[in-house]
């Protein structure tokens, strides 16, 4: 009889660990969700030109009777509003990219666990991940900080001086060929490799931090460029917003992508060409 309970808990232990990409799978899905949530939900206030929010939480800003910004000192609470909103829109924008990194070592932790080897939960990877991007908005918070206090951002947060948003756009389009940018996008390309080269499975919550917040310098070393377009197009347009978000999904997860890459690179450069010698209004709209 103990023969048979103790046959029937292995065999529910080994469903238990077969179904572990199903939940690391669901939960990506849901901070994924809840991040776009927000974000959809705080876009729709501002595009309702909420007079609480302009008045009171939307940093450096400030709604006269005609709707016409002015620009007012940032306070500590406006710095850290702008600091959530920015964690969010990046936990949002990236988790779809990392999943496939995510998932694969997820499986590789239930290997070690199949073989009773010390197993580190990928949650420890995915926050060490996490913690790269949520640094990275702590620079983006200052970034909007510099470019309000200079009046140079519109109610929907995106530069209204045409010549810098063109520097932007050409400033990404060439980031786009550096050897750097391959060098990173290669490692965020290539999981099974990047785990190999950094020592693969972590037994201890800290290695699987530090594994994590290594693939994530390696995503911003990829990404950083495509996140200062959120300036040019709008921080909380959400049609922009998704629209970086697939473009960068797509360029880490297909295989024949340096075309994507390259193509984008001509296409942010002609983009900034145009809108510094051509019109800009296209940037305040």
């Amino acid at each position: 009889m103990g023969l048979i309970s103790a046959s029937a808990r292995e065999s529910a232990i080994e469903t238990l660990l077969h179904r572990d990409r199903v939940v690391v799978t669901a939960a990506l899905v849901i901070v994924a969700t809840l991040s776009w949530i927000y974000v959809l939900w705080l876009s729709g206030v501002m595009s309702a030109g909420s007079m609480e929010m302009a008045s009171q939480d939307m940093p450096g800003m400030n709604m006269g009777a005609a709707m016409q910004p002015t620009f007012r000192a940032w306070s500590a609470m406006d710095f850290a509003f702008t600091f959530v909103m920015w964690a969010v829109m990046m936990v949002g924008m990236m988790t779809p990219s990392v999943a496939p990194m995510v998932l694969l070592y997820a499986s590789v932790g239930r290997k070690a666990r199949g073989d009773r080897a010390p197993f580190a939960s990928t949650a420890w990877f995915f926050a060490g991940y996490l913690m790269v991007w949520v640094a990275l908005s702590v620079a983006a918070t200052a970034a909007q900080w510099l470019l309000a206090s200079a009046a140079l951002l519109s109610p929907a947060m995106a530069t209204t001086s045409g010549t810098l948003g063109a520097a932007v756009l050409i400033a990404a389009g060439v980031y786009q060929f550096t050897p750097l940018k391959e060098v990173c996008l290669r490692q965020c390309q290539t999981p099974m490799a990047f785990l190999a080269r950094t020592g693969g499975f972590q037994a201890a919550p800290g290695g699987a931090l530090r594994g994590g917040a290594q693939h994530g310098v390696y995503c911003l070393g990829c990404c950083w460029a495509l996140m200062t377009l959120l300036f040019v197009g709008g921080v909380m347009n959400v049609v922009w917003l998704a629209g970086i978000s697939i473009f960068i999904l797509v360029e880490k997860t297909v295989p024949t992508n340096q075309w994507v890459t390259r193509a984008a690179g001509i296409l942010f450069v002609a983009a900034g060409t145009w809108l510094l010698f051509g019109t800009h209004g296209w940037v305040e709209g």
